[in-house]
């Protein structure tokens, strides 16, 4: 899928302390990938990660900045006791006050930001909030693990704001209502995504591996890159079910203009086990679920079908972890921008996938 190049070097606070979820009581729970810094600041870097909290009271502004290695604009989505209330846009530059409008009764009130964008948008730094906090417990839910590309992300998918032929690429995302969040919260499940626009798994959209990283490359660094200053990302997380939905991109012929090799099943099925390899290191209990693309017709549906097969019957001997699992989209003409699923599309896939998911983890 279609990916603009956003170098990804963020220049911003010391580390503290690197942290995928946060549990018991607190005054702030975070979930994602984020990195957590001093004084109750946090990073939001991939898609959908979040900063959520209790407040009392009607007062509430919070405090964001957009953070890369090159100025630029980003964005978040609020939901507000329960209900979507928008997205915020954080022009860049200096951190930026945003009041939020509580008209609920209500005597505690529930803010979550999510970042809409993903990790390589660079990153959103929540600095605080004005509200009267009090505490906030996690519930202890199952959790999935969204790993895959622009779909994944919810890129190109909002065009609400701005229209499709306008503005950057990431003014168009809502990783809110991409598929896997929107799934995961009619099942009742805890998630992260780990997705990058563009990626794959032996190739990317418009690249042979030459220039750019496939997801193999960056997944275990906690930005979802390949800069080595970055934190390493540190599997707290552990998934009951980690879905992998990449193979759009090493089927892509690219722009046109680029030269694009004939799509290489051995390296995309050796690429896929040893990424499952990987992740089995990391997630040992995980059931691993493989899935299709919607976006791939024709005689490339039934070679990458094939080329899943053979992924799984890798696996055929393995009795240390779960049967890996085939999942199979139905196709889709996508009605976003840019060839993508726009949100009422992500409804449709999720509502597809949420039944088998939660049967699966019914099964566990």
């Amino acid at each position: 899928m279609f990916i603009k190049k956003i170098p990804l070097l963020i220049l911003f606070l010391t580390i503290s302390i690197v942290s995928i979820s946060q549990s018991k009581n607190s005054t702030f729970l975070y979930n994602g990938r984020v990195e957590k810094l001093d004084n109750n600041k946090v990073m939001l870097i991939g898609s959908a990660s979040s900063v959520s909290f209790n407040f009392t009271g009607n007062e509430c502004v919070i405090s964001l900045q957009s953070v890369d290695s090159w100025e630029h604009h980003n964005y978040v989505s609020l939901v507000l006791d329960g209900e979507y209330i928008g997205k915020l846009r954080i022009e860049k530059g200096a951190v930026q006050s945003f009041p939020v409008k509580v008209t609920s009764t209500k005597k505690v009130h529930n803010l979550t930001i999510y970042k809409t964008t993903e990790a390589h948008t660079g990153g959103v730094l929540f600095v605080g909030t004005t509200a009267k906090l009090t505490s906030i417990t996690s519930i202890k839910k199952k959790k999935i693990e969204f790993i895959g590309d622009s779909i994944t992300c919810g890129a190109a998918s909002d065009p609400s704001d701005i229209p499709c032929d306008k503005g950057e690429y990431f003014d168009h995302h809502n990783a809110y209502y991409a598929y896997g969040p929107v799934l995961s919260r009619a099942i009742g499940v805890d998630y992260l995504m780990s997705s990058v626009s563009g990626i794959g798994m032996y190739r990317n959209w418009n690249d042979e591996n030459k220039d750019e990283a496939i997801m193999p490359d960056v997944y275990e660094n906690l930005y979802l890159t390949k800069d080595a200053s970055k934190p390493k990302y540190d599997f707290a997380f552990q998934p009951d079910i980690i879905s992998i939905a990449l193979g759009t991109n090493d089927f892509s012929g690219g722009d046109g203009k680029k030269e694009r090799l004939p799509f290489n099943a051995e390296k995309y099925i050796s690429n896929y086990i040893n990424f499952i390899k990987m992740l089995y290191k990391h997630n040992p209990k995980t059931q691993i679920v493989i899935t299709n693309s919607p976006m791939v017709n024709g005689e490339k549906a039934v070679i990458f079908e094939n080329c899943l097969k053979k992924i799984k019957e890798a696996f055929a001997t393995d009795k240390t972890h779960k049967t890996i699992i085939i999942f199979k989209f139905k196709p889709m003409i996508p009605k976003g921008c840019l060839g993508h699923p726009d949100i009422a599309d992500h409804k449709v896939l999720a509502d597809e996938y949420a039944p088998f998911l939660k049967k699966l983890l019914n099964e566990k």
